[in-house]
């Protein structure tokens, strides 16, 4: 199959890469940093340069694909950004920027990529979201509205074009050991690290220093890639994984409680 693959230059999407390639696919590995994807074009891969926010890179990206190929058969929507800090913290502009990337970006290249999958009758069209996608904690509003967002329009994407013998397929993951992850503290304590939220600030930057720190039971991005690896690889793939550490707990509690009660939950730990 011939896949594109967004955010491939770290984490989760490098991670996917190498494991698509590792199966035989053709795989098209696209991302801001072209210099950090050499191991993709190593294993054989394609790597081009694209910022999911430019309408024209997006643009550019799947002509150079569809002059090279007969066609995209997956598209994985990997590319995303966190902005941490408490509503009344987080600049306007930064949650502007949080949903260009995380589900404008993606509809975009979703639209660019469905005509030539709908003339064909088949494609994969794979979505990582996150656990944050279902539930919410304190000081991470914007995040978890675009990927609540993401998983919305996932949702409607499924239901209409599922008839056109097109799959839609949501990843959410829990805690996995990635860059993405690891400027969380950081950002915390930058943005609400001072004023009315600092206590919760500096708690929850702590804590996530502690879950990523040595030893720490963080999944590796390549239980992601191996979820997402099998859902394209299925004939009838489920519409959401949850897959790494805390995932299905953390879903399965938040199913189970009512909203305060979850809402107590969280902000006590």
């Amino acid at each position: 199959m011939i896949c594109l693959v967004t955010g491939a230059s770290a984490g989760i999407g490098r991670a996917t890469a190498l494991e698509l390639l590792r199966a035989g696919h053709t795989v098209y590995g696209v991302a801001r940093r072209v210099d950090r994807m050499e191991d993709i074009r190593e294993a054989g891969g394609h790597t081009l340069a694209m910022d999911v926010t430019k309408e024209e890179d997006l643009r550019r990206v799947v002509d150079t694909v569809l002059d090279e190929q007969p066609g995209i058969d997956v598209l994985v929507n990997n590319a995303g950004i966190g902005v941490y800090g408490a509503a009344e913290d987080v600049p306007i502009d930064s949650g502007r920027r949080q949903f260009e990337v995380n589900l404008f970006g993606p509809a975009r290249l979703i639209q660019l990529v469905l005509p030539q999958m709908r003339e064909r009758g088949s494609g994969t069209i794979v979505n990582v979201s996150s656990i944050a996608g279902v539930i919410s904690l304190p000081l991470g509003g914007w995040y978890h509205a675009s990927k609540h967002a993401l998983e919305g329009y996932s949702d409607t994407l499924r239901q209409e074009v599922g008839r056109f013998g097109i799959n839609v397929v949501v990843i959410e993951p829990g805690l996995i050991k990635t860059e993405f992850e690891s400027s969380t503290p950081h950002e915390l304590r930058e943005v609400s690290g001072k004023g009315a939220y600092a206590a919760v600030a500096k708690a929850m930057a702590d804590r996530a220093e502690q879950a990523f720190a040595g030893k720490n039971k963080a999944s590796e991005p390549a239980v992601v890639a191996q979820a997402i690896r099998a859902a394209i690889e299925s004939r009838s793939p489920k519409p959401r994984y949850a897959v790494g550490y805390l995932a299905k707990l953390l879903l399965r509690v938040n199913r189970l409680l009512s909203d305060r009660a979850f809402d107590k939950l969280v902000t006590r730990t």
